[in-house]
């Protein structure tokens, strides 16, 4: 089977990623990180995802962002916007933004598929949701995927590396309902960007993810606040 990287958050967008890519025909590896997010609990999710899905391996690494700060997600003194609408949410890159996240962890991401002999890495970002993050957009990672193919031994030897980002250009009703058709393991996803027993149900992703489900005709499986 050819290997995949899978970059597992524990939310609901990488969760059906991974069983995008699983569908596919791929052994994944997953990569997810402790970055000094706000909480843990989205790695317990990822975890359990990894484990439903079959993954050949699901490594945790550790990088220290919220000394760097400039996050709401990794600086507690940042308050995480709640009760907004999409307009609201679409005005500006929004505080829950991590600088330069996504290209630190597709990084980490590359080095691990060199390491795995990967053909492809697979991300779960979204250019659709209003989040307004500039490393979710689709030429950012066209541009990642021409660097990664000058910067690697397997590449410069003729075996590039794809990024694979199959929920890009979906909105989330769409990338529910694709996830129920792919029986992916939804129930233990976590997209709360706060902490605790239940998701809040009024951060930015809470309320996108309750969206989706009420656009798509289900129930979301998780408990809310």
């Amino acid at each position: 089977m050819p290997r995949a990287v899978v970059l597992l958050s524990g939310g609901l967008d990488s969760c059906v990623t991974a069983a995008v890519a699983r569908k596919a025909g791929n052994d994944i590896h997953c990569l997810s990180f402790e970055y000094g997010q706000r909480h843990a609990r989205e790695l317990e999710s990822a975890a359990a995802v990894a484990k439903a899905l079959g993954a050949a391996e699901h490594l945790v690494l550790r990088l220290d962002l919220a000394k760097l700060g400039g996050s709401a997600l990794t600086d507690a003194a940042i308050a995480v916007p709640t009760g907004r609408d999409e307009r609201a949410m679409a005005a500006s890159i929004p505080v829950t933004y991590v600088p330069a996240r996504n290209t630190v962890m597709l990084a980490h991401a590359l080095a691990f598929a060199e390491v795995r002999d990967a053909d492809s890495i697979w991300v779960g970002v979204n250019a659709l949701d209003y989040s307004g993050y500039p490393d979710c957009r689709p030429e950012y990672l066209e541009a990642f995927e021409r660097m990664a193919n000058v910067a690697t031994k397997r590449a410069v030897e003729g075996r590039p590396v794809r990024i694979e980002a199959p929920l890009v250009r979906l909105g989330k009703a769409d990338i529910v309902r694709l996830g129920e058709s792919l029986r992916a393991p939804i129930h233990l996803t976590w997209s709360c960007y706060e902490g605790g027993e239940y998701a809040c149900g009024v951060c930015d992703s809470c309320l996108l993810r309750r969206k989706g489900f009420q656009e798509a005709g289900l129930v979301d499986p998780i408990r809310y606040e």
